[in-house]
């Protein structure tokens, strides 16, 4: 992970210096990939190294992916203490979770987490780049976008608070299939338009839609860092898998 980031902050030096440009924003939201990491981590780091400033004030994550292996109704919050990765532990936000579950669409799904990747491959760059901070993991599953910014609202916070949406884009078309439709899905982010994202757009299409409409609701800006897909980072371009990284602010 420090590879990747320290490659996405030369990159994004070099680019701000020809463009003459900034380098840095200060954003309340991210949108993530979550395939292994050489596949994605270069578009994931493009998101992250932007939080390298707010390493002391972040110290609450809001973490919202699909649930790929359970079927799942509403958003399935976490009964764990903690989360643990190789570098350490990292709390569960116990008061957070229960003021969560005064909402009906959210529920303790303790299974929707056991083998779920999306949230778990974010968590070593957040414990790279933040010095403190606890989680509140929501695997979500079949819900709508207003019952995730109902969740995303009642959990928003101050500046002390990240919500980081996980998801890969188009899954196995061709190399230029994938760029034409993670095209439109850009449009869409940008636009802040979640009824264009569908089935093909993103995995973690709900999450996304979610995070659109209080983004909208609260006129955040949407700045677009990376999309590139598996064929630019590793492997072939016969079937690949679409990447995107974009910053709410």
């Amino acid at each position: 992970m420090r590879g990747y980031l320290a490659e996405a902050e030369k990159t994004a030096t070099n680019k701000a210096q020809s463009q003459h440009t900034a380098t840095a924003l200060t954003p309340k939201a991210l949108i993530v990939p979550h395939a292994g990491y050489r596949f994605s981590g270069p578009i994931a780091a493009s998101a992250y190294r932007h939080l390298v400033s707010r390493r002391k004030e972040i110290t609450r994550v809001v973490l919202l992916g699909p649930s790929h292996r359970v079927a799942l109704s509403g958003l399935g919050a976490s009964s764990a203490e903690a989360f643990e990765t190789p570098l350490g532990r990292v709390p569960v936000d116990r008061d957070a979770t229960k003021l969560s579950l005064s909402l009906s669409q959210v529920s303790i799904d303790d299974e929707a987490h056991a083998e779920e990747h999306s949230l778990e491959v974010q968590l070593p760059f957040l414990q790279i780049l933040l010095e403190s901070f606890s989680l509140v993991p929501f695997s979500v599953g079949d819900a709508s976008g207003e019952d995730v910014a109902g969740v995303l609202e009642a959990l928003w916070g101050g500046d002390e608070t990240l919500i980081v949406v996980s998801s890969d884009l188009s899954h196995y078309l061709s190399y230029d299939e994938a760029r034409a439709r993670d095209a439109d899905t850009t449009r869409a982010i940008e636009a802040l338009q979640p009824d264009q994202l569908d089935w093909e757009s993103a995995c973690g299409r709900v999450p996304a839609r979610g995070l659109l409409l209080i983004a909208k609701a609260k006129k955040l800006a949407v700045h677009t860092l990376d999309v590139r897909n598996s064929g630019d980072t590793q492997g072939g371009r016969d079937r690949v898998v679409g990447y995107g990284a974009w910053a709410f602010v």
